[in-house]
């Protein structure tokens, strides 16, 4: 059982904040229908190849889908689309304002044709505002949004983020929003509009950075793998790799250089205070690192930890996607394939201990569920899709 089992979703979006946000819905119990275009979502080419022709963005988003396709530019696709929406409780699409309404899947004619549907918008820099219609790409929003400027070392270039994690979030803040405006709709709300957009997410993400300026005109600045107001903070090398250490109050300082046998430290007149050990930094780490260079990540992560210690081994992510802790929460996870295989893919963030859901098979082909779709949803025969297909409609 899903805490969304019944619900029927029209998955328009492409990329990945969109197809995330569906991912999840199908995750929960939802009927998520993607629609692609005959040629198949831009997404299937992007990075990175992972064999069978197949790439991990795609493989990343799409998972326990249903999947047909749409010609939107075709008046008879159109048409199948008009039927479709009257069947199906949440649309997502991620067009550009003006080109939804060119395709006809704007809010107000879609809203016309289903007043109970929940529509949700996915943009690049809102709804609203003079760049309402500029494309938005994860890396691009990040450096009109201040994140690149905080990501890197101090006094060098700004760094993009590892991860795509504006188009991420972006897919997680929509799926909350099209079930708070379902819930809506159950008390009486009818359907309604949800809009989302990375330029959104990323303010959002800005946190108690963005804060520090809006309440107080602090401007923060890179700090690189640590904090600039706390000594000892960051990445130091051991043995046979890297760790994170910190240690944000005297009493865990005190407590670290308890680990790591080296009470001298304590009385080093450099280091007697935070704000001294900021201004020493350079030193310290040289002093820190010629101790933890004497043993492995592992053996320190153990003692640290032990100890109360704030501590982390500097993990690849082929280590962390073999992880015991990572497993044992099933965020690795295999999906079904239709030859009987499996892939591995990663698990739902998020877990109810109720209506638990199931993520679902493998993301499908393009058009593979067209005449099942159509036959149940809108009760077209096998002639009529062929002819639709013959017509470059789907």
């Amino acid at each position: 059982m899903g805490a969304l089992d019944g619900i029927k979703v029209l998955d328009l979006s492409r990329v990945l904040a969109g197809p995330f946000c569906g991912q999840m819905l199908a995750d929960n119990g939802a009927d998520v229908i993607k629609v692609e275009a005959p040629g198949g979502d831009l997404n299937r080419s992007f990075p990175y190849p992972v064999g069978d022709g197949q790439t991990s963005n795609w493989l990343s988003v799409n998972r326990g889908k249903r999947d047909i396709t749409l010609n939107l530019k075709s008046p008879k696709a159109r048409d199948l689309l008009d039927a479709l929406i009257g069947k199906v409780d949440v649309v997502i699409q991620s067009f550009l304002p003006d080109t939804a309404e060119k395709l006809g899947v704007g809010y107000e004619r879609l809203h016309a044709l289903n007043p109970n549907l929940v529509y949700c918008s996915i943009s690049g820099y809102g709804a609203k505002g003079p760049l309402r219609n500029k494309a938005g790409y994860d890396t691009m929003v990040a450096a009109y949004t201040g994140l690149f400027a905080l990501t890197g070392e101090p006094g060098r270039p700004p760094v993009r983020l590892g991860v795509a994690a504006i188009d991420m979030s972006t897919g997680m803040l929509a799926y909350g929003g099209i079930v708070s405006a379902l819930l809506a709709r159950d008390r009486g709300a009818g359907g309604q509009r949800v809009d989302a957009s990375l330029l959104e997410s990323a303010v959002t993400l800005t946190g108690y950075q963005g804060v520090a300026w809006t309440a107080g005109g602090v401007l923060v600045e890179r700090e690189g793998a640590g904090f600039t107001k706390i000594s000892p903070y960051g990445v130091y090398r051991a043995r046979d790799g890297e760790l994170l250490v910190g240690a944000p109050s005297q009493a865990m300082w005190v407590k670290m250089c308890g680990v790591l046998g080296a009470p001298e430290l304590i009385e080093d007149s450099r280091y007697a205070s935070n704000e001294k050990r900021c201004q020493h930094d350079d030193a310290l780490r040289d002093d820190l690192e010629t101790i933890l260079k004497t043993e492995d990540v592992r053996t320190w992560t153990d003692q640290l930890e032990a100890a109360g210690v704030a501590t982390a081994p500097m993990n690849r992510l082929d280590q962390v996607l073999q992880d015991e802790q990572v497993l044992a929460n099933d965020m690795v996870i295999p999906a079904a394939r239709p030859d009987g295989s499996t892939v591995d893919l990663l698990g739902l963030p998020f877990k109810l201990s109720v209506t638990p859901g199931k993520p679902g098979a493998a993301p499908p082909e393009p058009g593979q569920h067209n005449e099942t779709v159509f036959a149940e949803l809108l009760d077209l025969s096998n002639e009529d899709i062929q002819t639709l297909k013959d017509e470059g409609a789907i």
